[in-house]
């Protein structure tokens, strides 16, 4: 892996435990970006833009590092469903959403200011949610507090019982990083998992 190192612009517990997947050494840090969406903003605009914001933001502080950014917005009929941050806004996202199709719209970001690169990409994950009764929904949002989840969907723990089907080409773009994608980004970037350092990592 390069001397610049890698960094994670993101403080998304489910984020990092993806990265991990890749075995590569990396560090974290708050990006501290506001993460309204603006005025009449397209629902995948609003995560390409601020998946860069992140990472461009950290990037500023740390130019010589590789930095990954990322951001889900829930698209409801061209609408975003972001993270509710409480129990009466979940049900309300949920009970909006069942028997509908939602598009989680996930986008990845890398910059490195010293190599001058700045590329990201976005990849769309189509959701068939079930008929959810209240009762459903209310034992849902106990069970899983998933408060701080674009869309209340959790879909990789007890959230896949809200779903009739998932449609992806990038499967771990629905829990908040898509792999494939920021792989490609990163050996673009010039940080390849596969390399002989990143071998050395998982010895």
């Amino acid at each position: 892996m390069p001397d610049r190192g890698l960094v994670l612009a993101s403080t998304s517990r489910y984020r990092r435990e993806l990265l991990e997947r890749l075995r590569l050494p990396f560090a974290v840090e708050s990006p501290d970006v506001d993460e309204q969406a603006l005025p009449g903003e397209p629902p995948a605009r609003t995560a390409v833009r601020l998946a860069l914001a992140k990472a461009e933001a950290v990037a500023a502080r740390r130019p010589d590092a590789v930095v990954i950014g990322s951001d889900q917005v829930a698209d409801l009929d061209g609408s975003g469903v972001g993270k509710p941050g409480d129990h009466a806004r979940a049900t309300a996202q949920l009970r909006a959403m069942r028997g509908r199709v939602v598009v989680f719209q996930t986008a990845v970001a890398v910059v490195c200011r010293a190599a001058g690169f700045a590329e990201s990409a976005l990849v769309p994950v189509t959701v068939r949610m079930r008929e959810l009764s209240d009762a459903e929904i209310e034992r849902y949002l106990r069970a899983e507090t998933p408060y701080d989840c674009a869309g209340s969907a959790k879909i990789e723990t007890l959230g896949i019982a809200l779903v009739e089907s998932v449609a992806c080409d990038d499967p771990t773009a629905l829990i908040g990083l898509p792999l494939i994608r920021t792989c490609a980004l990163l050996r673009r970037a010039g940080v390849d998992p596969l390399g002989p350092a990143a071998a050395i990592v998982g010895a």
